[in-house]
Parts: C-alpha cells; structure tokens; sequence
C-alpha cells in the first residue's frame, strides 16, 4: 500500500475570498482578464476559462517548481475609505487546476509589486481577515 501524498499548502499565507478583475498581461504584451478568486499577502488565485489558460499555458500543463511562468497583474483592491487603489505586480504561475469543463484556476505567487502595492494588498488582506474574524 502505497503512504498517502502529503500535498503541500502553495501558500504560507491566510487566503481571502474576493470578487473583483484581474488583468494578466504575458511576457509578450498580450492581455487577458480574468477573475480574482482569493487573494493574499504573497499570492493571488484567479478563475478563467480554458481559452486564457492555453494563452497563458500553451501546453495546459501544471508548471513544474522552478519552471513557473511570468506575468505581471494589474487590479484594484479598495483600502482608503473605500477607494479602489490600483495594483500591478510580477508573478509567476506556479498552479494549475481544472474546477469544471471550461473553468480553470490559476495560482499566481507575487514577486514584485510596483509603488506601496505590497502595503495595500497587506492593509485590504488584514481589513478582510479582521472583518471575518469579528463576524464569527
């Protein structure tokens, strides 16, 4: 009998459901948009359709460690009283799944953010995890 496989947890951070675009634009320049799934302090999941999966991953494969895909994200999280704040950070595709026939999501691990956008997806990820937490 073969031991059970351990899957390991992609992100070492506190995930929060959040409805919102997103725009991937790959190395080349092309763009697509996307929705946001959840999101975290390192990382977001986004949930597309198989025509933007083949755009971003031509061979539909999920990207093996250290083989990840490059791509930079542009969207807007609401932080100072209830004012959207752009957001554009390089990351790279590091997750694949199949949710239904035409539904996939993507995990994009952040690498880079342009300006405060690190502090304002902080500041929104906590605003989200204090809000969940004073409901329960």
């Amino acid at each position: 009998m073969k031991p059970a496989a351990i899957k390991t947890n992609l992100r070492n951070q506190q995930r929060v459901d959040v409805s919102t675009e997103i725009t991937v634009e790959r190395p080349d320049g092309c763009c697509l948009t996307c929705s946001v799934a959840n999101l975290s302090r390192t990382g977001v999941m986004i949930s597309c359709n198989q025509e933007a999966v083949k755009s971003l991953i031509p061979d539909q494969q999920n990207p093996a460690p250290g083989n990840w895909i490059s791509v930079k994200t542009r969207f807007s999280v609401p932080v100072i009283t209830k004012q959207p704040v752009s957001i554009i950070a390089e990351g790279h595709i590091v997750h694949m799944r199949r949710i239904a026939r035409n539904e996939f999501q993507l995990g994009i691990q952040f690498s880079d953010f342009e300006n405060n956008g690190f502090e304002y997806v902080d500041q929104y990820v906590a605003k989200l995890l204090a809000d969940s937490c004073n409901k329960a």
